[in-house]
């Protein structure tokens, strides 16, 4: 990226992209960030509704492990990712009875997982700088066969996702109610952590292991503050994780920070913004739009 360091940004947005979607990683980070977010925003959702944010935190580092091994055997980094998350995120799901209740199963697969990351790591003799590159994402080195990979795995969780969605989202609103009705709610456990897996081990191409968060639990923080409508939800908090990506991108392109840092920025105000407001002083403005609301 020397040979494009002297490019400033400006007012003129449209200018400043038809800059940067001159270079093929920059088109090549849209394209695998967009997707991304979209399965993310999804994902966020369900994560937040089901109380599974120590899962999600625990698969980021779980993956860790597996790039380390997959490094060690001369394979892909998100080889090893998609391998260690979809057997970790099952594990986790069988051996838990309820979705809100498997902290100490999540605990137990994190600790041996890291271990074996530890293990792997003391055995390779190089640098595993692809390994490490994994704990904060690097989002501009994306491939073309990346890119395809990522689109192509992105939507059939997506289809997948969408096919159960019904189901999926009645669990985890009210996981003995759906028992009770004779919904399969160990099969939809185990469908979504692998879904929550898959997500996380491409996810950590943007914003790496340590920043999983951003992505695979803040936008539906935010959304679900916003609407308590499950499907507008889950459109807001796609759509959070949209601008974020998008314009983590596209001021990292303009300055010397990693993409990671600025969409871990972005997502981050916009939370605290979500949160500040209902305490701000209510102007007339304010009641004005408030009053409407209940009126409506």
């Amino acid at each position: 990226m020397t040979d494009i360091t002297w490019v400033w940004w400006g007012w003129n947005i449209v200018y400043d992209l038809r800059v940067m979607l001159q270079y093929e990683f920059v088109r090549n980070a849209f394209e695998a960030g967009t997707v991304i977010a979209i399965l993310a925003g999804v994902v966020s959702y369900l994560v937040v509704l089901r109380r599974s944010s120590f899962a999600a935190h625990a698969l980021g580092h779980v993956g860790f492990s597996g790039a380390a091994g997959a490094v060690l055997f001369g394979v892909a980094p998100i080889y090893g990712l998609l391998l260690f998350t979809t057997t970790s995120g099952s594990g986790i799901a069988l051996l838990g009875q309820k979705a809100s209740h498997r902290d100490v199963e999540i605990g137990t697969v994190l600790a041996f997982m890291l271990g074996l990351g530890l293990l792997f790591l003391s055995f390779y003799n190089g640098f595993a700088t692809e390994a490490y590159s994994i704990l904060f994402g690097s989002i501009v080195g994306i491939s073309n066969s990346q890119v395809v990979f990522t689109v192509e795995t992105s939507l059939a969780v997506l289809a997948v996702l969408a096919v159960v969605y019904r189901q999926l989202l009645f669990a985890s609103l009210d996981e003995e109610v759906a028992e009770a009705k004779g919904m399969h709610t160990l099969v939809l456990g185990v469908i979504f952590m692998l879904a929550l897996a898959v997500a996380i081990s491409i996810a950590v191409t943007i914003i790496g292991v340590l920043l999983i968060f951003a992505l695979t639990v803040t936008p539906a923080a935010i959304a679900i503050r916003l609407s308590r409508r499950p499907l507008v939800a889950v459109l807001i908090s796609v759509l959070v994780a949209l601008f974020a990506t998008w314009a983590g991108i596209f001021i990292a392109f303009y300055e010397v920070e990693p993409t990671s840092f600025f969409i871990v920025t972005i997502v981050f105000v916009l939370y605290v913004i979500v949160r500040i407001l209902p305490f701000l002083p209510r102007t007339k403005s304010r009641r004005a739009v408030e009053g409407h609301g209940q009126g409506a």
